[in-house]
């Protein structure tokens, strides 16, 4: 399994993220995130979000 963020932390990567369950589970939702930007609320407490796609357009990448 994947690593789960918490709302509120930094992006480790640009990308898709999917909202997970307190348990891990599927919720069908996903948001975009900005690798360093504070990933955003979730729609209920104890969820949180996994990386489902990460970009492939070199965003984040250091010169």
């Amino acid at each position: 399994m994947s690593k789960v963020y918490k709302p509120g932390q930094s992006a480790p990567v640009s990308g898709e993220y999917e909202i997970v369950g307190p348990r891990g589970g599927d919720t069908g939702r996903e948001r975009t995130a900005v690798q360093g930007k504070p990933l955003p609320p979730t729609p209920k407490p104890g969820q949180g979000y996994v990386v489902h796609r990460p970009a492939h357009n070199g965003a984040g990448k250091k010169r």
